[in-house]
């Protein structure tokens, strides 16, 4: 282990039951989590993550495997001897505190001074931008500003790493947008390790310095989010990750044959000869133009208008349906219509081969 590793885990298993009803809820789990990143746990419900974090916690023990932090195995110690702090989906608030004094409230707890205290909670406060509400309740106060008090709340004894299970869950879109970018910010700004759970691929793309996609109790890809949209290791991850088209195909030469009888360049080597694979390509590299040489011959089925964007599905020869994320322009529609004879093209180096 580096000094750079803030938290390792160790061929985590978790299993819950016996017998012939145990359940791997951890299978074989390692990863690295390097010190002042934002890492980001994402997968869909039933995966493991939440069972991760709360190993890092420490409200679950493991059934085998290690965990630990600055290179010391904390595996067996309590959750209240690590230093590590946790936001909760529901935030936890005590209702019948003010915002402040939820804020110092774990500070009180270790018995610190008062006027560290009072030093403390006030540039929480101005780190989470709720000064003005310092003396309310926090039933007075909105989900975003709720949110806010947990987040200081959990900064303010400065742990070494602060989990995050979920806690954008519960507020409505526009504010969860708000709040992936004030997450982001009291990350930088604080430089403490942040390890945030979702099943949301958008929280985990604009947020994440490097994301771990986990199913079924394993983790599938690790790394930041630029490859792990574009370089895809398997099929969950390029389907849970963003929208993709997939494409049966076989190796054919320097091309890929698809199911259609079209080819496609794509790079290959002599033990590739006939192999059978899957193209994955996303909807924004899918080129839609006029139906002419050495563009794959498609029909429009539909088309769907999401504002700034516009979904063109088209069905191949075989049948096969792709789907072309267009720009919508800012007047008119998108000049195509249903049942019109187009060209497909992919964007160079776009199209990734996933084995079957």
């Amino acid at each position: 282990m580096t000094d750079a590793i803030a938290v390792a885990a160790r061929d985590i298993v978790k299993t819950f039951g016996q017998g012939a009803h145990a359940v791997n809820a951890l299978d074989h789990v390692s990863v690295d989590i390097r010190r002042g990143e934002f890492f980001t746990l994402l997968g869909p419900s039933g995966c493991g993550k939440t069972t991760l974090l709360r190993m890092i916690a420490g409200f679950d023990v493991p059934t085998r495997g290690a965990i630990l932090l600055d290179g010391q195995d904390i595996t067996a110690l309590p959750p209240n001897q690590r230093p590590v702090n946790t936001v909760f989906q529901s935030y936890a608030l005590f209702p019948h505190l003010t915002v402040a004094e939820n804020i110092g409230f774990g500070l009180l707890m270790q018995g610190r001074p008062k006027a560290e205290i009072a030093a403390t909670t006030d540039r929480m406060l101005a780190l989470v931008k709720l000064e003005a509400m310092a003396g309310r309740k926090t039933s007075q106060l909105s989900g975003g500003q709720q949110q806010r008090v947990a987040l200081a709340r959990a900064l303010a004894p400065q742990p070494k790493v602060l989990l995050l299970d979920e806690p954008l869950s519960a507020l409505d879109l526009k504010l969860r947008k708000e709040m992936q970018i004030e997450l982001k910010r009291l990350q930088l700004e604080t430089g403490i390790t942040f390890v945030f759970v979702t099943h949301d691929q958008e929280e985990a793309l604009t947020m994440s310095d490097r994301i771990g996609v986990m199913s079924a109790g394993k983790l599938q890809q690790v790394g930041p989010p630029r490859a792990i949209y574009t370089q895809p290791v398997n099929r969950f991850v390029a389907s849970f990750i963003g929208e993709t088209n997939f494409l049966p195909a076989t190796h054919n030469g320097n091309n890929l044959q698809l199911a259609s009888g079209e080819s496609i360049p794509f790079d290959g080597t002599a033990a590739d000869q006939g192999r059978k694979v899957t193209a994955t390509i996303r909807p924004e590299q899918v080129r839609i133009g006029p139906a002419e040489d050495g563009a794959i011959p498609a029909t429009v089925t539909n088309l769907v208008y999401f504002g700034t964007d516009t979904h063109c599905h088209v069905h191949l020869a075989d049948g096969t349906e792709i789907v072309a994320r267009l720009q919508s322009p800012a007047t008119g529609d998108a000049g195509l219509a249903t049942g019109q004879q187009v060209g497909i093209r992919f964007a160079p180096g776009a199209v990734q081969v996933l084995e079957d």
